[in-house]
C-alpha cells in the first residue's frame, strides 16, 4: 500500500457526510453499483454512476476514460474529489485536481438509500459559505430506480 494511499484513507469520510462545496476535498471509497451509458459533453466523453458505501449512496459523474475504466462491483477510492452541482446535478466526481483508482472488487457492504444527489442543500446560517441538508428530493433515485 502506497503512502499516498494511506494518508488519503486516513481522512475517508462516509458518504452520508459529503455535502456541496466547490472545493476538491472530497476523499472516500465506494463500489460502483451501476453505470448509465456513455454520452459526449463537447470534447469528452462522460457517463454517471451510481455509487455507495456503508452508510448512502451517491451519483458519481465518470469523465473520459474513467467511463471504460470502471464497472459495476468496482471497488473505487476516490482522493480529492468534488461534490458539486453539474448541468443542474448534484454529483460527485474526481474534477481535474481529483484521482479516482480501481483498489477492489465485489467484497464492500452498502446502502442505495439515502441518495445524497437527491438531498437539498442549504447554507449554514452559521457558516455561509458552507451548505448543510435540508431535505430530501426523493425517497428513490430519479435516474437508477431501486433494484427489486
Amino acid at each position: 500500500m502506497s503512502c499516498d494511499y494511506y494518508i488519503h484513507m486516513r481522512r475517508a469520510i462516509q458518504l452520508k457526510d459529503i455535502v456541496p462545496a466547490a472545493t476538491n476535498t472530497v476523499n472516500t471509497q465506494f463500489i460502483l453499483l451501476e453505470k448509465g451509458s456513455i454520452a459526449q459533453d463537447g470534447k469528452e466523453m462522460t457517463c454517471l454512476a451510481l455509487v455507495a458505501d456503508a452508510t448512502a449512496s451517491v451519483h458519481f459523474q465518470m469523465w473520459g476514460s474513467e467511463c471504460k475504466t470502471f464497472e459495476p462491483g468496482n471497488i473505487i477510492h476516490l482522493a480529492d474529489g468534488i461534490f458539486s452541482y453539474h448541468k443542474n446535478n448534484l454529483v460527485l466526481r474526481a474534477g481535474k485536481r481529483g484521482k479516482a483508482e480501481k483498489v477492489g472488487e465485489f467484497t464492500m457492504l452498502f446502502v442505495e438509500t439515502p441518495n445524497m444527489s437527491e438531498i437539498r442543500g442549504a447554507r449554514d446560517p452559521n457558516n455561509p459559505k458552507k451548505f448543510v441538508q435540508e431535505a430530501t428530493v426523493s425517497p428513490h433515485s430519479k435516474i437508477f430506480t431501486p433494484s427489486r
